[in-house]
């Protein structure tokens, strides 16, 4: 069969070949729907399908853009990724999606990938371990977003959430329902995950604005199979009245030695969590989270992402910015 080229569907369309090229490329806002119409029919009814190859070459950019999340288990991860995925379809680039599993080998072993396959940049959740290969990236002036954790000195733009504002409102909430014996869960600060290590400080702040005193072993921070021991540990002695859970894994936890130990929320212990997700709100007794404005920060991160590759010159790549958490109040405090 004859490949179908640009020059058939503007002769089936009766449209000139660089008014099918503004087609596939996206730049229609001064086309006449009927000559839109007419070239999309003619794509639709000859097969063409675009070389986005030579695309690629012409423009200089290949329309991708690689994610790189610290752990795609976390919600916050996904919902993160929908709304990049969003915006990056209305501006033309489609995504390349990767699972570091919080592994700095694994990170740089997948921008070493994503960069052999030309990506135009990426948004990166990144592991800490890899702040001597980020300046790298920066000399070739690479456009890159960090997403959630910041590194030792800010070269990219980083969105993240205020979360010492999270735990605050975490400890406010609890004490406004009469308990002051006050416990925190929270997965493994041993890589100095920033949301991690800034909630737990907060945490600790929080309970001294509050005149409380904290008890260091009702702070867990563990490896998600290490949690339930640990709380098995903390509750043979004085017991906490209520429990604050870092993130989606550490609830989890939370939870699953609640149910072993048959107590019941929030009768017997609060509980509040950051991040949310369908079956907390569905639950036996609805868990009550503090949320982050994720749509609205995987919209930020594709913005400004898509201003850095068609903008090299792009002004504000240095800035931090960090996002209102907001409370979503159930039963369980």
């Amino acid at each position: 069969m004859k490949k179908v080229t640009m020059q058939d569907v503007a002769v089936k369309a009766g449209v000139s070949k660089s008014t099918v090229s503004q087609y596939i490329n996206n730049r229609y806002e001064y086309m006449a729907k009927s000559t839109k119409l007419r070239v999309e029919e003619a794509i639709k009814e000859l097969g063409y399908i675009p070389n986005y190859v030579a695309k690629s070459l012409k423009q200089k950019k290949t329309g991708t853009i690689g994610v790189i999340v610290a752990n795609i288990l976390h919600s916050f991860s996904t919902e993160i990724i929908r709304s990049i995925e969003d915006e990056c379809g209305k501006n033309g680039f489609h995504l390349f999606v990767c699972n570091a599993d919080d592994q700095p080998e694994k990170e740089k072993a997948y921008i070493e990938m994503l960069l052999a396959k030309q990506v135009d940049g990426l948004i990166i959740f990144p592991t800490n371990g890899n702040n001597d290969f980020y300046p790298l990236l920066k000399q070739s002036n690479f456009p890159i977003v960090f997403m959630d954790r910041r590194i030792n000195q800010t070269i990219y733009p980083t969105l993240l959430l205020d979360n010492e504002s999270a735990s605050r409102i975490a400890v406010e909430q609890i004490v406004k329902s009469g308990r002051k014996k006050i416990g925190m869960v929270s997965t493994s600060i041993e890589k100095n995950v920033t949301p991690r290590v800034e909630r737990i400080e907060g945490f600790k702040k929080a309970l001294q604005e509050q005149g409380l005193e904290f008890e260091n072993k009702w702070i867990i921070a563990k490896e998600p199979h290490d949690i339930v021991s640990e709380l098995q540990q903390v509750w043979k002695d004085e017991k906490p009245e209520a429990f604050y859970a870092a993130n989606d894994l550490s609830l989890i936890e939370l939870l699953k030695f609640i149910k072993s130990n048959q107590l019941e929320i929030p009768n017997d212990i609060g509980v509040i969590t950051i991040d949310d997700s369908p079956f907390l709100e569905i639950a036996n007794t609805p868990i009550t989270v503090i949320k982050q404005p994720t749509f609205e920060m995987g919209k930020d991160a594709a913005e400004i992402l898509i201003k850095m590759i068609e903008n090299k010159e792009f002004e504000e790549v240095y800035k931090e910015q960090r996002y209102t958490p907001f409370l979503v109040k159930r039963k369980s405090i």
